[in-house]
């Protein structure tokens, strides 16, 4: 079965359709800069266009970087504060005007850890997995034997008076110009204090620094297994795909 995933984010939204019995994507990616500002119903032409691109009359799955319940966002991650208490799926299935495009809306940590369990690093794996996110922010998604704890958002926890993503995240990294044995170390203690909190037993580092694994995993010192994703920039539209797809054929 193939599904469309559109993947929304601070800088850019991207879609691409995906076979879900594969993980696989089938037609290439396409990207549209994120309105600024975002406000709701920009973002919506957006991904309207993003449909219309590829032609498509099927489920849409989609991320959003929110707490996101029923389809509904409850915050607003690097995306205007106006979209809090927006019914995103009802607005993205108005502005696509397709009666047999199902919309599922998701949170994109959640997507991106769906993604990984289903296809890569986190496949048949049991316990209590965390799949993070390091970029602007920190994603997060906890998973117990393979179900989703939707929502998680581990990187607002507070360290060292701030959020985990505001000391931690890749963006940080970048703008305060750290080694990656500094940043390591920050990591690290985000890690740790995960850790105590939910006793994983394996973490996975996705987000785009995740290429460069080699050079701050083996500097971080868990009990848990830390290990990097396998889908990089593609695990949004994939995990948003897949979810899309169980939505529409519950049985299967």
């Amino acid at each position: 079965m193939q599904t469309l995933g559109i993947d929304i984010g601070g800088s850019g939204i991207k879609g691409a359709v995906v076979d879900t019995e594969t993980g696989e994507i089938v037609e290439e990616r396409f990207r549209i800069p994120t309105p600024q500002p975002s406000l709701p119903e920009d973002v919506a032409i957006v991904l309207k266009e993003i449909v219309n691109h590829f032609d498509w009359h099927g489920p849409v799955g989609v991320t959003f970087p929110a707490i996101i319940k029923n389809g509904v966002a409850y915050s607003a991650a690097n995306v205007d504060p106006s979209w809090i208490g927006t019914d995103a799926a009802m607005l993205f299935q108005r502005h696509t005007g397709c009666p047999g495009c199902p919309m599922l809306v998701i949170n994109d940590a959640d997507a991106a850890g769906i993604a990984e369990m289903t296809f890569g690093a986190g496949r048949g794996r049991s316990g209590v997995v965390i799949i993070l996110t390091l970029g602007t922010g920190i994603g997060s998604a906890i998973f117990v034997n393979g179900h989703l704890l939707p929502n998680s958002e581990l990187g607002h926890l507070e360290i060292r008076g701030k959020d985990a993503e505001d000391r931690a995240s890749d963006r940080i990294r970048q703008e305060k110009d750290l080694s990656w044995k500094k940043w390591a170390e920050r990591v690290d203690e985000a890690l740790r204090k995960i850790e105590f909190l939910f006793s994983p037993d394996l973490f996975i580092i996705g987000g785009g620094v995740s290429k460069k694994h080699e050079r701050f995993l083996p500097l971080l010192n868990t009990q848990a297994p830390v290990i990097p994703a396998e889908f990089l920039n593609d695990a949004g539209i994939v995990g948003a795909a897949l979810a899309a797809s169980w939505m529409a054929n519950p049985h299967e």
